[in-house]
């Protein structure tokens, strides 16, 4: 049965399951909304995403996929279609794999659209054909999902840059109890999922937190459980350096990232996360490329050497010297900090 009180478009969008994908997939959100400001927009994600998908105020529901990266999970996927069954007229996937076209499917939303791969004929009704050339941003892609082909296929359509809602009482509690912002704070992300390719050197970050807390500023080092032995790595001797990796909750990031005037940062989900938060960001790109998943935001400084062998995509140098990433010096980092601080 429809959900009643209802009146617009009832849309449902199978989310991304990564940080960064998350954040660029509210560009999809507010095209939605600002198409039909009635429609209801429900998100179906990981679980983990659900913090940062309600600091989007165009999302009026989150529904968790409990399925493990990687696992199919047919029974949960079949629950969950079934709770859903009767509740939306269209749905939008964003993942191009097969299991990932399932819930709306066995949902029977009578509109199914995504592009065409991994033999999703009949799970999807409107199939796309994805052109790199023209779509040639993951931003772009998603957006391009919720306006006409025609539209899509010609390329000139706006993307609205995202932007998550920051929580004024959440962020006094964090910074009273992690005892910060005594300084002007720069913030540091150091991880990298995806490999060490992406990562520039935790020598790099700690010589440039030496040169900020000498400077006046402190260092807030951020990122997940896996990132704490980096964060040491680079607070190593330093005082004004706070290494919060593992200590704070993904929804914290949109707050803390907000009280700080920058951020230096891997190509990385808290990248995006940092952009729509509204701080300002300094975006070190290695083996990957600021042309296909850029900050969103025009404030931003993107550091990339472009050299022959780059971007490659890989996890690990091929040429085993990274110098993508190592020729990127501590000083071209503190010399742009410095700039916009002087500037503004």
């Amino acid at each position: 049965m429809a959900d009643a009180g209802i009146s617009g478009e009832r849309i449902l969008v199978v989310g991304p399951s990564w940080v960064g994908d998350m954040v660029m997939a509210q560009s999809l959100f507010m095209t939605l909304k600002a198409s039909n400001p009635s429609a209801y927009l429900c998100v179906v994600a990981p679980a983990w995403s659900l913090p940062i998908i309600e600091r989007m105020d165009e999302v009026d529901e989150a529904v968790a996929l409990e399925v493990g990266h990687g696992e199919f999970g047919f029974a949960t996927r079949w629950r969950l279609a079934s709770q859903l069954r009767g509740r939306f007229e269209r749905a939008i996937v964003l993942p191009r794999s097969w299991k990932s076209a399932l819930v709306p499917f066995l949902a029977r939303i009578p509109k199914r659209t995504g592009f065409i791969g991994e033999q999703r004929l009949v799970l999807l009704n409107e199939r796309r054909q994805l052109d790199k050339a023209v779509l040639d941003q993951t931003v772009k892609r998603f957006v391009s999902l919720g306006i006409s082909q025609e539209a899509a296929q010609r390329g000139d359509f706006a993307l609205p840059a995202p932007r998550l809602r920051c929580d004024p009482d959440n962020q006094a509690r964090l910074l009273s109890e992690l005892a910060l912002a005594n300084r002007p704070a720069i913030a540091f992300m150091p991880g990298a999922e995806y490999g060490p390719a992406k990562q520039w050197p935790l020598a790099h970050f700690h010589r440039l937190a030496e040169a900020l807390v000498e400077r006046g500023f402190e260092v807030w080092v951020m990122g997940g459980p896996k990132d704490k032995s980096d964060g040491d790595a680079i607070a190593e001797g330093l005082g004004h350096v706070y290494n919060l990796c593992g200590r704070t909750q993904l929804a914290d990031a949109v707050d803390l990232l907000a009280a700080c005037q920058q951020a230096v940062t891997n190509d990385s989900g808290l990248m995006h996360v940092a952009a729509a938060a509204g701080t300002r960001i300094q975006a070190i790109y290695g083996s990957s490329s600021p042309t296909y998943t850029p900050p969103m935001t025009s404030n931003a400084v993107i550091h990339y050497l472009a050299l022959d062998c780059s971007p490659c995509f890989k996890r690990v140098c091929p040429l085993g010297h990274t110098n993508c990433l190592n020729h990127l010096s501590p000083e071209r980092l503190l010399h742009a900090i410095l700039a916009e601080q002087t500037a503004g």
